[in-house]
């Protein structure tokens, strides 16, 4: 059984596998009851989006055995959730990500080092 960290940093790889943009872990376990860890990604396409939470899903099934336990927005393209309890994988399209802001409501949370994790190309 994989620790929520670990499931985060495996989405986040799985998210930068499929070359998704401005990749964040965000620790919030202190801060609510929601989740432990937000990942963040942009997507530049509808297309790449569910590319993006796809693979997430298959990475998280096929390495840890986990299935999430709600999936939102999918259809709409824009941004989309899949909601594994502990973690919250959160993809967006650039407006999306933007009027969201969801680094800014919780900033408070504790940036996780990605470094080899995720590529680098922004």
């Amino acid at each position: 059984m994989k620790t929520p960290k670990e499931l985060a940093l495996m989405a986040a790889r799985a998210l930068s596998d499929k070359k998704g943009k401005e990749i964040q872990v965000l620790e919030i376990s202190d801060l609510t009851t929601l989740a432990d860890y937000f990942v963040l990604a942009t997507g530049s396409s509808n297309t790449q989006i569910n590319a993006l939470v796809d693979n997430v899903e298959k990475v998280l099934t096929e390495e840890a055995g986990e299935e999430p336990l709600h999936r939102e927005g999918y259809r709409g393209g824009t941004w989309v959730l899949l909601d594994y309890g502990c973690i919250a994988i959160h993809v967006f399209n650039a407006e999306a990500r933007e009027f969201y802001g969801l680094e800014r409501l919780w900033r408070d949370g504790k940036q996780v080092d990605l470094t080899g994790i995720v590529d680098e190309r922004e």
